[in-house]
């Protein structure tokens, strides 16, 4: 299956100045120039060694090739090069949104335009029946104009009229939503749960219960109820409310994504240009860091 999907040109002739930007368990990721059109763009290497590996590359070239969006990272073509998958992205200069929760403090504004910018996502991805099931602060991407998109789609799941729940425990813990852990068949909601969760992040800089175990974690999620704020007074009614709508655990009161996009809190959000200082301050507290 991989084998048709990919390109069979060589990339190695295509793309120079390759940098290594990030590893993980798959791989690396890389920037590149591409020699014809000067254009900088992202490759994602990933060892092909594990079945398991395939099916998830399969699924996410499939997912970022067939729904293109303004809020999705783009995908441009993929190759295979010896035993690596090479998939070239569009490359997101401001980095992960994980890293400006690490670095900076994030205003109600800067909440809300990143809000505003993911659930677009959202809402595309799921009026084209597919879950993310990944949704956390390091799958969104950031640009130094402030553009802000969702990213690595290897988890996602395509539903159909045949298929329109999943029954499948897959995420990343501190995101998942009660139902994924009391294994009931869920839709695209377990994304609003994981923004929800991401909401936290943005206020207090980490997901509830990072502390904890995995096991502890999927009992106080499928147990405890709504994760709560650690001050809320700091924060106004409309944040509130706004992250009270997304962690519902009845999957039922919890609102889609196009009711969240209606919200006070997002419908007050400014241009996304105005969270350049803030991507610009991370990338230069981190620089400093390094020095």
């Amino acid at each position: 299956m991989l084998r048709m999907l990919v390109n069979k040109g060589d990339p190695e002739a295509k793309y120079t100045d390759l940098d290594i930007i990030g590893k993980g368990g798959f791989g690396t990721v890389c920037t590149a120039v591409e020699t014809a059109t000067g254009e900088e763009v992202a490759i994602k290497k990933i060892s092909l060694l594990q079945e398991r590996i395939n099916e998830l590359c399969v699924k996410e070239i499939q997912v970022m090739r067939d729904n293109k969006n303004v809020n999705l990272v783009s995908y441009i073509d993929c190759y295979l090069v010896h035993e690596e998958l090479w998939l070239v992205m569009e490359y997101m200069d401001g980095g992960s949104l994980h890293d400006v929760i690490r670095e900076t403090r994030m205003a109600e504004g800067e909440i809300a335009v990143v809000s505003r910018e993911c659930l677009q996502g959202l809402d595309f991805l799921h009026s084209h029946q597919v879950i993310h099931r990944d949704i956390k602060s390091h799958n969104i991407l950031l640009r130094l104009d402030g553009s802000v998109k969702l990213a690595d789609f290897g988890l996602a799941a395509q539903l159909t009229a045949e298929q329109s729940k999943r029954r499948s425990a897959v995420g990343t813990t501190y995101w998942m939503a009660p139902e994924i852990f009391t294994r009931k068949p869920y839709g695209p909601k377990v994304d609003i749960w994981s923004f929800g969760i991401v909401g936290i992040e943005m206020v207090e800089g980490a997901p509830p219960y990072l502390m904890k175990t995995s096991r502890t974690v999927g009992q106080l999620i499928s147990t405890g109820g709504t994760p709560k704020l650690q001050n809320p007074r700091q924060q106004s009614p409309w944040l509130r409310d706004f992250l009270r709508c997304c962690l519902q655990t009845d999957e039922d009161r919890r609102w889609c994504a196009q009711e969240l996009l209606q919200h006070p809190f997002v419908t007050s959000a400014k241009p996304t240009s105005s969270l350049t200082p803030l991507i610009v301050a991370a990338q230069q507290f981190m620089a400093d860091r390094r020095y």
